[in-house]
Protein backbone atom coordinates (compact mmCIF):
# COMPACT_ATOMS: atom_id res chain seq x y z
CA UNK A 1 0.00 0.00 0.00
CA UNK A 2 1.19 3.51 -0.20
CA UNK A 3 3.86 5.13 -2.54
CA UNK A 4 6.47 2.24 -1.54
CA UNK A 5 4.38 -0.31 -1.57
CA UNK A 6 5.16 -1.83 1.58
CA UNK A 7 3.28 -4.72 3.57
CA UNK A 8 1.10 -3.23 6.13
CA UNK A 9 -1.22 -4.67 8.76
CA UNK A 10 -5.36 -3.20 7.49
CA UNK A 11 -8.27 -3.72 9.01
CA UNK A 12 -11.08 -5.08 6.67
CA UNK A 13 -14.49 -2.91 6.85
CA UNK A 14 -15.86 -5.33 4.22
CA UNK A 15 -16.81 -8.81 3.68
CA UNK A 16 -15.21 -10.66 1.31
CA UNK A 17 -17.13 -10.06 -2.51
CA UNK A 18 -20.14 -12.57 -3.58
CA UNK A 19 -19.05 -14.72 -6.90
CA UNK A 20 -21.05 -12.09 -8.85
CA UNK A 21 -19.14 -8.88 -7.31
CA UNK A 22 -15.61 -7.67 -8.34
CA UNK A 23 -12.88 -9.21 -6.01
CA UNK A 24 -12.28 -6.19 -3.90
CA UNK A 25 -12.65 -5.36 -0.23
CA UNK A 26 -12.56 -1.81 1.52
CA UNK A 27 -9.46 -1.66 4.14
CA UNK A 28 -8.16 1.16 6.54
CA UNK A 29 -4.52 0.40 6.99
CA UNK A 30 -2.42 0.39 10.23
CA UNK A 31 0.45 2.81 10.36
CA UNK A 32 3.57 3.43 12.31
CA UNK A 33 4.15 6.69 11.16
CA UNK A 34 2.05 8.81 13.15
CA UNK A 35 0.71 12.60 12.73
CA UNK A 36 -1.42 12.88 15.78
CA UNK A 37 -4.81 14.35 13.76
CA UNK A 38 -8.50 13.17 14.51
CA UNK A 39 -8.32 10.46 11.50
CA UNK A 40 -5.86 8.31 13.41
CA UNK A 41 -7.73 6.06 15.79
CA UNK A 42 -5.11 4.61 18.07
CA UNK A 43 -5.90 0.82 19.76
CA UNK A 44 -3.39 -1.02 21.73
CA UNK A 45 -3.69 -4.32 19.77
CA UNK A 46 -1.81 -7.02 21.16
CA UNK A 47 -0.95 -8.56 17.81
CA UNK A 48 0.27 -5.03 16.05
CA UNK A 49 3.04 -2.81 16.58
CA UNK A 50 2.18 0.53 18.39
CA UNK A 51 0.51 2.59 15.79
CA UNK A 52 -2.97 3.58 14.48
CA UNK A 53 -5.77 3.01 11.78
CA UNK A 54 -5.46 5.61 9.49
CA UNK A 55 -8.88 6.53 8.18
CA UNK A 56 -7.77 8.90 5.39
CA UNK A 57 -6.65 6.03 3.86
CA UNK A 58 -9.71 4.08 3.37
CA UNK A 59 -9.12 2.22 0.10
CA UNK A 60 -10.55 -0.85 -1.77
CA UNK A 61 -8.02 -3.22 -2.84
CA UNK A 62 -7.63 -6.55 -4.49
CA UNK A 63 -8.65 -9.45 -2.43
CA UNK A 64 -5.41 -11.08 -4.35
CA UNK A 65 -3.34 -8.23 -2.20
CA UNK A 66 -4.31 -10.01 1.09
CA UNK A 67 -1.42 -11.96 2.74
CA UNK A 68 -3.27 -13.90 6.15
CA UNK A 69 -5.70 -12.20 8.86
CA UNK A 70 -3.54 -10.88 12.10
CA UNK A 71 -6.36 -11.43 14.06
CA UNK A 72 -9.40 -9.95 15.18
CA UNK A 73 -10.83 -6.53 16.81
CA UNK A 74 -12.99 -7.09 19.86
CA UNK A 75 -16.95 -5.42 20.02
CA UNK A 76 -15.51 -2.31 21.48
CA UNK A 77 -12.88 -1.88 19.38
CA UNK A 78 -15.14 -2.10 16.41
CA UNK A 79 -17.63 0.51 17.90
CA UNK A 80 -14.67 2.97 18.17
CA UNK A 81 -14.13 2.24 14.16
CA UNK A 82 -17.47 2.36 13.59
CA UNK A 83 -17.52 6.23 15.30
CA UNK A 84 -14.40 7.21 13.34
CA UNK A 85 -15.60 6.24 10.10
CA UNK A 86 -19.27 7.62 10.76
CA UNK A 87 -17.28 10.79 11.17
CA UNK A 88 -14.95 10.16 8.34
CA UNK A 89 -18.12 9.78 5.52
CA UNK A 90 -20.25 12.60 7.40
CA UNK A 91 -22.84 9.91 8.02
CA UNK A 92 -25.55 10.63 10.13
Amino acid sequence: MGIAGKIRPCLLLTDYPADDELALVTVVPHTTSLRDNRWELRLPIIFLKDGAFHFQQIQSVSVARLMRRLGKLTESEMSRVAELLSHRLTLP
